[in-house]
């Protein structure tokens, strides 16, 4: 982008590119750059511990590759200590919600360029509600350290030449990351609107986009979720002076996009779709359908986090039906496993996080889980145990699609790329799915029976 690049550059900011790979040459250069910065420490580091944008608005698995720079020097000692300071960012609507949406379902994004970024200027014309940025409390990486790694191992080697991380140092840092991202969760402000799309999405689809749900059910229910929300330690952005039902009633003012409030009932709106390829497709009225649901999911996803640990245990509940604290606790672990890559888990914390749903259980209910099914059974069907990453997605996409309409499957989260993608990650972590690195392309081999089992562990 032609001005915008050097008008950002020259603010203070440095592009990286998208696959280092194995360019060594590249890596350490950059590692060089960043570590400069860090002794130097004549301008603070600030970028995104994801990586990459979360198209759900969901927090990601953190990247370990700029964290891992910027622990480097105080690793070998270059440095005394570094401050670490979590920063939550937290938006009532999101300007992109249609084109995150698109993007999960397959659609390519959009080129970015300059002309474009002007002409898009037309969105601020739109209500988008308030911003809100929480600066966390700072850390310390050297407290955070103590006892975690063994830093006399880097006076054995000078320091100027690259050394590559040990396994210690890989994993002290994957848990400053993830409870750097932990930290940024509880930081985050939830709205209303978060609080009222996970309870729109308990109705199926075509109650939302048919005869829609009550409203006074909806606020009352938004009411019991705020108290359970604030008991579990949630930071709610929901204004005291105002009465609850204008509060509420702002919130689907300000998302016209995706609902709309009609003679006391709430409906789901489907946006304006260009001239249809095939008249009367029903795939494409599945598509049009599922980017509703997927731009409510996301704001959804804003609060998932304060529910997630009573979710699991009560699960783990309704699977085994035991009370016996040894086996629920093993199978409260193995969802932790399962769903690492669509939660953010510290490392080496699975007491507390079960003793953390033991404590809020009472107030919280089950959790069913159905997208993930689809994974498994099109794993579970595909004739060929090899499967050829590009094409997966697409061939996942068709058969939820199917299941859609023929009334077996009742959500539309199923045709999400990023939930595809986490539940083969959990099964290539679970030793059920193996990726053949040696292939010319990507691809992956599966253990159809280890799929069926796992399968029957979570659909009993």
């Amino acid at each position: 982008m032609k001005i915008v690049g050097a008008m950002i550059r020259r603010s203070g900011a440095f592009f990286i590119r998208r696959a280092i790979g194995s360019d060594k040459l590249y890596w350490a250069v950059l590692s060089e750059y960043v570590r400069t910065i860090i002794k130097k420490g004549f301008a603070p580091l600030e970028f995104y511990v994801e990586g990459l944008r979360s198209r759900t608005l969901k927090s990601l698995m953190p990247k370990l590759g700029m964290m891992h720079m910027v622990m480097e020097p105080y690793f070998k000692g270059e440095v005394y200590d570094i401050q670490l300071v979590p920063i939550s960012i937290s938006y009532d609507r999101v300007l992109e919600e249609s084109l995150l949406a698109h993007e999960l379902l397959g659609v390519p994004k959009p080129k970015e360029s300059t002309t474009a970024l002007l002409k898009a200027s037309k969105v601020l014309q739109d209500d988008y509600g308030v911003m809100h940025v929480n600066f966390c409390r700072p850390m310390s990486v050297r407290r955070l350290c103590r006892g975690k790694i063994n830093l006399r191992q880097y006076n054995l080697t000078p320091r100027d030449l690259p050394q590559k991380p040990s396994a210690e140092a890989q994993a002290c840092v994957n848990w400053l990351a993830h409870l750097t991202v932990r930290i940024q969760e509880e930081g985050s402000l939830v709205s209303p609107w978060s609080l009222m799309a996970c309870l729109l999405l308990q109705a199926p689809p075509a109650v939302l986009t048919g005869q829609g749900v009550p409203w006074r059910q909806l606020t009352e229910k938004t009411l019991w979720l705020r108290k359970l929300a604030l008991d579990f330690g949630a930071r709610l952005h929901w204004p005291g002076q105002v009465p609850d039902q204008d509060v509420m009633s702002s919130a689907v003012a300000l998302h016209h996009s995706v609902v709309r409030r009609k003679e006391g009932r709430v409906f789901l709106v489907r946006e304006e779709e260009p001239e249809r390829k095939r008249p009367n497709d029903p795939e494409e009225d599945v598509t049009g359908a599922a980017a509703a649901v997927l731009m409510v999911a996301s704001y959804r996803n804003q609060s998932v986090h304060l529910f997630v640990r009573p979710a699991m245990l009560a699960t783990a509940m309704s699977v085994t039906k035991t009370t016996q604290r040894d086996e629920l606790f093993a199978f409260f672990c193995f969802l932790r496993d399962v769903f690492s890559n669509e939660f953010i888990f510290i490392p080496g914390k699975s007491s507390q996080d079960f003793e953390e749903a033991c404590v809020l259980l009472r107030k919280c209910g089950a959790v069913h889980i159905s997208e993930q099914e689809v994974v498994f059974r099109f794993l579970c069907e595909d004739g060929v145990p090899v499967i050829a990453e590009k094409r997966f997605l697409p061939a996942v996409r068709n058969l939820a699609t199917k299941l859609i309409l023929s009334g077996e499957l009742h959500t539309y989260e199923a045709l999400s790329s990023d939930t595809q993608k986490n539940v083969v990650s959990a099964l290539r972590r679970l030793g059920s799915v193996a990726k053949l690195e040696s292939s010319e392309q990507s691809e992956y081999r599966v253990n159809k029976a280890a799929v069926r089992r796992i399968s029957d562990m979570l659909c009993e």
